[in-house]
């Protein structure tokens, strides 16, 4: 494998420091940068800049309108655009949903949902996780049941993210309680605004509502968007979740995440010598690099060998624990490089500013961003079952 950029990857890279330079928002940039959080509205408008460069589906294969970039392509880009303080592409419709269609759905469920998730028509969020049901998720309890030309569906889930916003959901439901676990699945595509579904917020320690639970109480729904088959949804299930982890690992976050903290070790916030000049915190930057270093070249391979025509299996579980412990050492490096500067503080004594009450600009979000990034260890399945599938993968084959 040639680390070396060629000369058209190099050309490539100009092209997107001057795409993200004259398009992206400064305000916008600004936001990423202090950690100030993004509404809906700044989503759906990067959504709309990238879609008008023809550059939003950056994987998907240019016969349903994507970009068809290889796996070199989009690493510079994500690490391009991490750099620049760029928002990050929300995954559930493009990244997530895309690759499930484009493989097991219907051409007419291709033709119909895909060119309204690029052009931002839909917001999908995902249905995966259940109370009792998340490291677990083939335990899941929301039933489907057939009733003529619908599914008839009941229960409930959980920490569905940005659901507050979404007017589609991406489901698995059980459609056969008799089998196995896995065996009984469905994969549903269900529209938020039928009657009988209910979102309710998780108020989180910082105050915000990212998550949410979603109720179903006899939720009608066409058998038309059953994705696949009948009782086949773990398949599916698992192909979408190699992707979400692969997304997990954030390598362009992280190295911008690393970079950030080097500034803050450099800055002498309350005199003296600055924090980089300690040997034991210079020791973990430099490990974390190392270790952020390995895991590029590991992505870079995995998701090329993905570009060839299958999701990665196990690769995907390396890089989701490596890359989720990572970015939370970042996070507990940066808000070490800052002190007290990073103590939480209640978000109504800054409401409508960007600012910290004390100290630098960018301490006040520290705090916030290494509680909420402690998810990262569970989402996508916890750090301790990739753990298990890397286990079970690599010694049943030295059999």
């Amino acid at each position: 494998m040639d680390l070396n950029y060629s000369d058209e990857e190099r050309a490539f890279q100009a092209e997107v420091r001057t795409f993200l330079s004259e398009k992206l928002p400064k305000e916008m940039s600004e936001k990423v940068r202090l950690g100030s959080g993004l509404n809906k509205a700044d989503m759906e408008q990067w959504h709309g800049i990238l879609n008008d460069k023809g550059w939003l589906a950056q994987n998907w294969p240019k016969e349903f309108g994507g970009a068809e970039w290889d796996a070199v392509q989009r690493h510079i880009f994500e690490e391009e655009a991490s750099l620049a303080n760029a928002p990050r592409i929300v995954p559930f419709g493009l990244g997530m949903l895309a690759p499930v269609l484009q493989k097991f759905g219907s051409k007419e469920q291709c033709d119909r949902w895909l060119p309204r998730i690029l052009d931002g028509s839909d917001w999908w969020c995902q249905g995966y996780s259940e109370p009792g049901a998340g490291s677990d998720l083939a335990s899941l309890k929301t039933k489907a049941v057939r009733d003529g030309d619908h599914y008839i569906v009941n229960g409930q889930k959980t920490w569905t993210t940005l659901g507050q916003h979404a007017n589609m959901i991406f489901c698995l439901v059980r459609t056969d309680p008799d089998a196995k676990q896995q065996e009984g699945i469905s994969f549903l595509l269900i529209d938020m605004d039928t009657p009988g579904i209910e979102v309710r917020p998780i108020i989180l320690l910082d105050g915000t509502a990212e998550v949410n639970e979603v109720w179903f109480t006899d939720v009608k729904v066409p058998a038309e968007n059953l994705v696949g088959e009948e009782n086949k949804g773990w398949t599916y299930a698992k192909y979408l979740l190699t992707h979400e982890r692969a997304n997990i690992a954030g390598v362009g976050s992280s190295n911008a995440g690393l970079l950030a903290v080097k500034r803050m070790a450099q800055t002498e916030l309350s005199g003296g010598k600055p924090l980089i000049e300690n040997p034991h915190f210079a020791a973990r930057i430099a490990q974390v690099e190392i270790d952020l270093m390995a895991m590029s070249l590991a992505n870079l391979r995995i998701v090329s060998q993905a570009a060839k025509g299958g999701a990665p299996g196990l690769e995907a579980s390396m890089l989701k624990v490596k890359g989720s412990i990572i970015r939370q050492e970042i996070n507990d490096l940066a808000r070490r490089a800052v002190g007290t500067y990073a103590l939480p503080f209640a978000s109504e004594a800054v409401e409508g500013t960007n600012e910290a009450p004390f100290g630098p600009e960018y301490a006040a979000p520290l705090a916030a961003q290494y509680f909420n990034n402690r998810k990262l260890s569970i989402f996508g399945g916890s750090n301790e079952v990739q753990r298990q599938i890397i286990a079970k993968t690599t010694l049943g084959a030295m059999r």
